[in-house]
C-alpha cells in the first residue's frame, strides 16, 4: 500500500485517498462496517475503479493471511472486481493466481453453507476467467432467472426454490391471480456436459446436494407458457446475461 498514491486513483465517491485507512480498520470489531465500505467505494453495484485494482495486491494478502481482514470477504470481492475488467487481468496475474489457490482451499473445506459456496465457486470462476457465469450462477442464491423467451420475447421467471421449479411469465410472489405457469425440467446429472457438469461434480463432492439439485434445473429446459417454446436455460443465461 506504501507504494500507492491512493489520493491519485478515484473509487465510487471520488478520490481514493480515504481506502489505506479502511483496510487499516480491519481485523476488529467494526469488520462487517468496513467491509461494506470497501465494497461500495471498490465495487458500487458492479461498477470498478482503478482504485478497485490497486486493491487487488491488498486483497489477496488478506486472502493469504498475511495482512488483517476476513480471507472470505477478501476473496469475493476480488471476484467481484476481476470481473468489471478482463482487459487488466493480465497486469494482476500474480495477484489473481495467488486469489484462486485461496479460493480452491476455501472449497476444499467442507461444512459451508450453501450460499457461501457458491459464492466462493463464483470467485474461482472470476480468477479462472470463464466470464458470464461468475456475476450469473449468483441466480442459485436467488433461486430464480429472469429471461427473456427466445421466441415471443415474453419476460419470464425461472423459478426452482421455495415457490416450486417452474417457468413464469407473471411475477409468481407478488402476483394476485394464479399465473400460467411452462414445465422446468431438469437435466440428468449424467447427461450435463461441460461447465455444467463441472459445476455439479463439485457440488455433489462438496456435500452441497441442494446446489447440486439447483444446478440441474439451471442446465435444464423450460417452457414459455405463452408460446410453449421449448428452451435451454443456461443457453438463454449466457445469451441474456448483461
Amino acid at each position: 500500500m506504501t507504494t500507492i498514491d491512493w489520493a491519485e486513483l478515484t473509487h465510487a465517491y471520488g478520490s481514493a485517498e480515504d481506502i489505506p485507512g479502511l483496510f487499516a480498520r480491519l481485523g476488529g470489531a467494526e469488520d462487517d462496517a468496513v467491509w461494506g465500505e470497501l465494497w461500495a467505494t471498490l465495487c458500487h453495484q458492479g461498477s470498478v475503479y482503478d482504485a478497485s485494482w490497486a486493491a487487488l495486491p491488498v486483497l489477496a494478502d488478506i486472502a493469504r493471511g498475511r495482512a488483517p481482514g476476513e480471507p472470505f470477504q477478501a476473496v469475493v470481492l476480488a471476484g467481484a472486481i476481476i470481473v468489471g475488467g478482463e482487459d487488466r487481468r493480465p497486469r494482476h496475474a500474480r495477484e489473481i493466481g495467488e486469489l484462486l489457490d485461496v479460493t480452491r482451499d476455501m472449497l476444499a473445506v467442507p461444512g459451508h453453507t450453501g450460499p457461501v459456496f457458491v459464492n466462493l465457486v463464483q470467485s474461482a470462476l472470476a480468477f479462472e476467467g470463464v466470464g458470464v457465469w461468475s456475476e450469473a450462477l449468483e441466480g442459485v442464491n436467488s433461486e430464480e432467472f429472469q429471461l427473456e423467451c427466445p421466441e415471443c420475447e415474453a419476460g419470464l421467471y425461472v423459478a426452482f426454490g421455495g415457490y416450486g421449479t417452474f417457468v413464469s411469465a407473471e411475477d409468481y410472489v407478488g402476483g394476485q391471480t394464479p399465473q400460467a405457469r411452462g414445465e422446468l425440467t431438469p437435466a440428468a446429472p449424467e447427461r450435463l456436459a461441460g461447465l455444467g457438469a463441472r459445476l455439479y461434480g463439485e457440488a455433489v463432492a462438496a456435500g452441497q446436494p441442494e446446489v447440486a439439485r439447483a444446478l440441474t434445473y439451471v442446465f435444464g429446459e423450460g417452457r414459455c407458457p405463452s408460446c410453449d417454446t421449448v428452451f435451454s436455460v443456461a443457453q438463454e443465461v449466457e445469451e441474456q446475461w448483461i
